[in-house]
């Protein structure tokens, strides 16, 4: 997989103005922009780049700066790409056409097309560790053919701030984060599907916006709606009574339904496989962090939605070839 870490931190080793060019042109390799910035001499920036088949993540973390797309580097060039960022920490600040500026917070997701000039201030903030102030985020960026959305009916939603803290968008967002912490460890196979899926979760959350579902694919839908029932498995580990059956219940889709999406969306899990298998590897994370070696195994066991000992212990010496009890006194000694 083609990323920017591949040769562990490609910018650590640069004098400053080294690495701003150097990382302004891994940035311009998909976003094609004059990149600028008042710290140049002091340029200290982080940018994560991988290859998830026709699509490009990026997460980067860098001082304040400025993005230009002018109307003559449109005409020179248009690649036809969508950019889509989450940002994390600072602000941005898009101004296009003579339009009123358009300011992006925290836990806002927006989209530009390559195909209209823009101007994007990238407002840094300082961190709650304290520092130079930063700006962080993550996005895609994405062929505009790929998306199986008319054009015409995205007018409206580009270049807007959308809150990423409830359904589509969230699930969006969660999923950009996810495969910024997996990025390291993904292989070239696993890497390539889930730019398929990052285009889809795209494509789910404009149809939301634009409150219009017919025009998508129904391997788009379905893969949106595999995306919402591990949302809500996630944030119902705890529950003892999650099961199939609630799970289609909450999204309103029949246990054979829920069945079949997962059987032609997952990697062979069945939904209650991968419930179990969940849960198993969050009591496995919690016994073995320093932090909570005081909690009882039962109470962690419990917080994991088996709380029955005898049925918590029996499965995870099945899951890891040992009692939980073995792997904390192992894992803190």
């Amino acid at each position: 997989m083609a990323t920017a870490a591949e040769n562990d931190d490609p910018l650590g080793e640069l004098r400053p103005h080294e690495r701003f060019e150097v990382w302004r042109d891994l940035i311009g390799l998909t976003r094609d922009c004059d990149a600028t910035s008042a710290d140049i001499d002091r340029f200290d920036a982080e940018l994560r780049r991988s290859a998830l088949g026709p699509v490009t993540f990026l997460g980067t973390s860098f001082p304040s700066a400025r993005f230009r797309r002018t109307d003559a580097r449109v005409r020179r060039s248009d690649p036809g790409v969508f950019h889509l960022t989450f940002v994390q920490h600072g602000a941005l600040a898009l101004t296009r056409d003579g339009e009123p500026t358009q300011l992006f917070r925290p836990g806002e997701v927006t989209m530009l097309d390559s195909s209209r000039p823009y101007e994007l201030r990238a407002l840094g903030e300082r961190t709650a560790t304290g520092g130079e102030p930063r700006v962080e985020g993550v996005g895609i960026d994405f062929p505009t053919a790929l998306l199986p959305i008319p054009p015409h009916r995205l007018r409206g939603l580009l270049g807007r701030g959308f809150r990423a803290t409830e359904g589509s968008a969230a699930i969006l967002a969660d999923f950009l984060l996810s495969v910024d912490r997996q990025a390291p460890v993904l292989g070239p196979a696993v890497a390539d599907r889930l730019g398929p899926i990052a285009v889809d979760l795209v494509a789910a959350w404009l149809a939301d916006e634009l409150a219009d579902d017919t025009e998508l694919p129904e391997t788009a839908r379905q893969r949106a709606t595999v995306e919402q029932v591990r949302a809500f498995v996630r944030r119902h580990l705890h529950d003892p009574e999650l099961s199939p059956a609630t799970v289609a219940a909450a999204h309103h889709i029949s246990v054979g339904y829920l069945h079949r999406l997962f059987a032609q969306h997952t990697d062979g899990d069945t939904v209650a496989a991968w419930i179990r298998r969940l849960r198993l590897e969050k009591a496995h994370r919690d016994l073995a962090d320093p932090a909570l070696r005081h909690v009882p195994i039962g109470t962690i066991a419990a917080r994991c939605g088996i709380p029955r000992p005898d049925d918590f212990s029996r499965a995870f010496r099945t899951a890891y070839g040992l009692a939980p009890r073995d792997h904390r006194r192992h894992s803190c000694p």
